[in-house]
């Protein structure tokens, strides 16, 4: 993703013995003077697909289950299918758009079609969303080693289970050190193709991590330690109707990705692989959602919490019980530590973006680099320390900046239609997605406010 507007060129095919890109744009290979860049030939086919698969496949995951809870199995997988679908369709757009117009960043796109206020909305989304998404990453590794508290019930971390409650692996400081060895060194990266490796193995992680998780369900299923899910909602009122669209936001957080498709559409060495890329990306990514949320809401029901991590951490009923859990958070709590300097890659961009667009290219100026990712870090770091949960945060960006960034920005831009090039059947297709955006996000955000006064009223009642 780059920030500014970007000179009309020549749509590029392959990046072999190509020209440098527009020095204006930010953080991406190959600009002029850069010899850091200078013998990158671009990005492969299997790098990209880790990491727009590592920048989709994030913390989402771990509420997907909690959405079944409420949902059923069979609608809550029919939605996570539909959803899946839905983004393909709003990224093509945003991608044939920014052929159309030459764009090679989200932001440069908006900035074509509804100028600089558009652009600026675009980069105020992209932080939100980003900030709220890696306070989530942050929180979940919390609960992980350091353990939680939901409902009056403590689940202990990790390190606490191993050495007892000790000063050293409180919440606080567990966060701190994650944070000085392994986010601050990871983001220091310029180019989001070297995180292709630790990309590759986030998506491992989670693979060992769905393993794991079925192979509890299997043997609980054959020892008949599992009772068959619903797979409809229970609705009985108006309440429990309008409790369905909570899940909304959590289920478009889960595929947000977006912001990142520019950036990896501009390192591939052929950028005409992108849209395989995007379906291949989110090909695995829905098939580990699917999984991911079957058997986890099978495992635990209606007990499931809103971080379903936090459910493992009780006797399992079946052999080497304590094991598999250590095995199933330690995997992808290590694979969340690998997910975030990937988000955190166009959040650092957007930022200086927002802050410094007549500066010089933020990739020739380090003091600027490193003053942005101390501020970013820092501020995720407290913002994790003082948001409870997982789902709180989800809803906030969920109904918010990501409903934003992923269908009613794809949506306005191709409505709007600078290059004449949308058909009718996108444009039923885009007013659709931004009445059902609107509509559902505004009945989530009057559900849950509702739900909060409830419960806080209910103790005076």
């Amino acid at each position: 993703m780059t920030i500014g507007d970007i000179a009309p060129k020549k749509e590029k095919k392959s990046r072999r013995g190509k020209a440098v890109v527009d020095e204006k744009a930010p953080l991406l290979p190959k600009s002029h003077g850069d010899d850091e860049f200078s013998e990158f030939n671009g990005a492969s086919f299997s790098g990209a697909v880790f990491n727009l698969s590592t920048t989709i496949v994030g913390a989402g995951i771990m509420a997907l289950p909690a959405t079944m809870k409420v949902l059923g199995l069979g609608l809550g997988v029919a939605m996570i299918i539909f959803m899946a679908f839905l983004t393909e369709a709003s990224i093509e757009l945003l991608l044939r758009f920014s052929r159309a117009g030459k764009s090679l960043s989200y932001g440069g796109l908006m900035g074509d079609a509804f100028g600089k206020i558009g652009k600026i909305l675009l980069q105020l989304c992209v932080l939100i969303n980003n900030v709220g998404v890696l306070v989530v990453y942050m929180i979940i590794i919390g609960d992980v080693l350091s353990g939680t508290s939901s409902s009056g019930i403590h689940h202990a971390g990790i390190l606490e289970g191993w050495f007892g409650e000790q000063w050293w692996n409180g919440r606080f400081i567990v966060l701190l050190v994650t944070t000085l060895a392994v986010f601050a060194p990871l983001a220091c990266f310029k180019r989001i193709d070297s995180l292709r490796y630790t990309s590759a193995l986030s998506v491992g992680l989670a693979v060992v991590f769905l393993v794991i998780t079925i192979g509890i369900s299997v043997v609980k299923l054959f020892s008949g330690g599992v009772m068959m899910p619903r797979m409809l909602p229970d609705v009985t009122n108006l309440s429990s109707v309008l409790n369905l669209f909570t899940v909304v936001p959590v289920l478009v957080t889960a595929y947000i990705c977006h912001y990142n498709v520019h950036s990896i559409d501009n390192e591939l060495e052929d950028s005409t692989q992108i849209r395989s890329v995007v379906r291949t990306s989110l090909g695995l990514c829905s098939s580990v959602y699917i999984m991911t949320s079957i058997f986890g809401f099978l495992l635990f029901g209606d007990g499931t919490l809103d971080d379903v991590l936090a459910n493992f951490d009780t006797n399992l009923g079946i052999p080497y019980s304590n094991i598999l859990n250590d095995a199933v958070r330690v995997s992808y709590a290590a694979h969340l530590m690998l997910v975030f300097p990937v988000v955190f890659f166009p959040l650092r961009i957007n930022m200086d973006g927002l802050l410094f667009s007549s500066s010089r290219p933020l990739v020739q100026d380090n003091k600027r680099f490193a003053l942005i990712t101390i501020v970013l870090i820092s501020l995720i770091f407290l913002g994790a320390n003082f948001i409870p949960s997982i789902w709180d945060a989800f809803q906030f960006t969920g109904a918010t900046a990501a409903v934003c960034l992923g269908f009613i920005f794809p949506a306005a831009i191709t409505l709007r239609d600078r290059h004449n090039i949308a058909t009718k059947k996108d444009k039923i297709l885009c007013v659709f997605m931004i009445v059902l955006a609107v509509f559902s996000n505004l009945v989530a955000i009057y559900s849950d406010a509702y739900a909060l006064f409830k419960k806080n009223a209910s103790p005076r009642e």
